[in-house]
């Protein structure tokens, strides 16, 4: 199972079952509550209204690797997993993702299992980087709906943040390629 945090805008439009789990309009096998988690477990998830647009910003908690996912309607909510695994694997062949990596991201991905706990830290960075969306579509006066989501989701990685209070420097690309590669030979 992953662990995806979300905000109080986001879990408000997801679908939900009892348990957290999003109920799909096309069924999917769904994780037990009591599956193990994923190394890739631990993802703070925000809603953003870019240009009137609704889009999902994912952030891993240890990682800060984002993966954007632009301009979805009512009914891209109930298949958000699906959106969510389509952005985080051709985001990571963006960035360079070795074969052995990819296998590693492919056999981590699980049902998510939803919740409204949020870490100030990871908030701070999804600010941060919706923040920096919003310039880069004023500053080149460009459209939302014409973003690549795989190039942005890139472009957001490729960059230094802090964490800890700024205390830590991490970068997204070299810190999900490393867990990738830890998970790898865990497994």
């Amino acid at each position: 199972m992953i662990r995806l945090h979300c905000t109080k805008k986001l879990i408000a439009k997801l679908p939900l079952d009892k348990v957290g789990h999003l109920v799909a309009s096309k069924p999917t096998p769904i994780a037990a509550n009591d599956e193990p988690e994923s190394p890739l477990s631990g993802w703070h998830a925000n809603l953003i209204t870019l240009q009137r647009r609704q889009c999902v910003l994912f952030v891993h908690d240890a990682t800060r690797f984002p993966v954007f996912v632009p301009c979805l309607t009512k009914p891209d909510f109930s298949e958000l997993e699906h959106h969510f695994i389509d952005g985080f694997i051709n985001t990571l062949l963006k960035v360079g993702v070795s074969e052995r990596q990819l296998e590693n991201a492919q056999h981590s991905l699980a049902a998510f299992c939803c919740d409204s706990q949020c870490n100030r830290s990871v908030q701070g960075t999804m600010n941060h980087m919706s923040q920096d969306l919003e310039h880069w579509l004023w500053y080149d006066r460009a459209s939302v709906a014409d973003l690549a989501p795989y190039r942005t989701s890139a472009w957001l990685a490729d960059r230094p943040c802090t964490v800890n209070r700024g205390k830590a420097v991490i970068w997204p690309v070299k810190a999900m390629l490393a867990l990738l590669d830890d998970a790898y030979e865990a497994s």
